[in-house]
């Protein structure tokens, strides 16, 4: 069986990290996976498995996803566009999949609403139509006019045979930040959350009982880091703090050691053992993306989320707000951070146990593999 995943990230790597972990879920099944990637490359991210194409890549000006960037910085023009287009198309005429997955869109990525619809009208056209879904997190950002409901249920009617939610419907349903017509309802498929597999236990001790902080590289992360720094200088806290700084962010590592002690705080580049440094933490730091929340409940480590809440971004505070509910986890909105608010809210969540979620909300990708075989066979005559 092939598949076809097309997927753009605009602003950080969660979309496509996602996309690849379904991929190589589908690819241990034995599947052919192509996965056709429109953001700015990401090496660090690995596609064990499937064939990663890469388009001419476009991304956000900051939070505006109005206005999409070239790779040299400059507004994308419609020649870049067109090629786009062309080359999504292309690879569908050549690759002819069995299935093909579109990542957010239609209830996201209106700016490329253009060559999405292209594919999704050369997929309908191709002699044998491929399985069409849509692939989507557990939140959304709300449609901002009502005509955009219609839009979308427009086109998940005229194209889409399912839409697959990367979420556990009893912790985040999806009518908790979209607003469900009647006719959306049928083609939802819960898959439960696509996280990695839990790290391997280790002998490692780094990171045991710290505040272990992430929050993205950028101006993204910068006021938690911040915060978090200044929060190890005053010792309002006994743990030692370790700031995971993205490694483009050499400046800004050094003006966060220059905050502190090193008895009270290191700062470090992101590590490929992050997963397993929370498992040892006495509490974790950081926005509330679809990655870094999952990683912390799996851990089970006491968590306090800051949101990412520029521009019109509000599919984090929506999370936050949500798995605050739980004990264990409090939700510190950018405008509230200081050191000594972040110390308050640590102090409310150290120590306490978070419900662990079960084996099936976790196994989202074998889920969603389950799920595309069940409908393909139902499908072919």
């Amino acid at each position: 069986m092939k598949l076809v995943i097309a997927v753009t990230h605009l602003l950080g790597t969660g979309h496509l990290s996602r996309a690849l972990a379904l991929a190589e879920a589908f690819a241990a099944r034995g599947w052919s996976v192509d996965v056709v990637s429109g953001g700015r490359p990401a090496p660090h991210l690995g596609s064990d498995g499937a064939t990663l194409h890469q388009l001419p890549p476009l991304a956000s000006d900051g939070a505006d996803f109005a206005t999409l960037l070239a790779a040299d910085g400059r507004p994308a023009d419609a020649a870049l566009f067109a090629a786009r287009q062309a080359m999504l198309t292309g690879l569908l005429d050549s690759l002819r999949p069995d299935v093909l997955i579109t990542e957010l869109f239609p209830f996201g990525r209106r700016a490329l609403a253009a060559e999405f619809d292209a594919l999704l009208e050369r997929a309908r056209a191709l002699p044998r139509p491929p399985l069409t879904l849509a692939s989507v997190r557990d939140i959304l950002a709300p449609p901002s006019k009502p005509k955009r409901v219609a839009e979308t249920e427009d086109r998940l009617l005229r194209f889409y045979d399912g839409v697959l939610v990367h979420s556990d419907p009893a912790l985040i349903p999806l009518e908790d930040s979209w607003p469900l017509t009647p006719a959306m309802r049928p083609l939802l498929r819960y898959t439960g959350f696509v996280v990695p597999p839990p790290p391997v236990p280790d002998d490692g001790t780094d990171g045991n009982a710290e505040i272990l902080v992430t929050a993205g590289g950028g101006p993204v992360g910068r006021p938690v880091f911040e915060a978090a720094a200044r929060c190890a200088a005053s010792g309002a806290l006994p743990q030692r703090w370790r700031l995971l700084v993205a490694k483009g962010d050499a400046a800004l590592a050094d003006r966060l050691r220059a905050m502190a002690p090193a008895d009270r705080l290191l700062v470090e580049p992101v590590r490929p053992d992050f997963r397993a440094l929370l498992g040892r933490a006495s509490a974790a730091v950081g926005r509330c993306g679809y990655n870094t929340a999952l990683d912390c409940l799996t851990a089970g480590v006491p968590s306090v989320f800051c949101p990412f809440e520029d521009g019109r971004e509000v599919e984090q505070t929506i999370r936050a707000a949500i798995l605050a509910r739980q004990p264990g986890i409090a939700t510190l909105r950018e405008a509230d951070l200081t050191p000594d608010s972040l110390a308050q809210a640590l102090h409310s969540v150290l120590g306490a146990r978070i419900p662990p979620l079960s084996p099936a909300s976790l196994a989202g990708a074998a889920r969603s593999v389950e799920i595309v075989e069940t409908m393909l066979a139902e499908k072919t005559p």
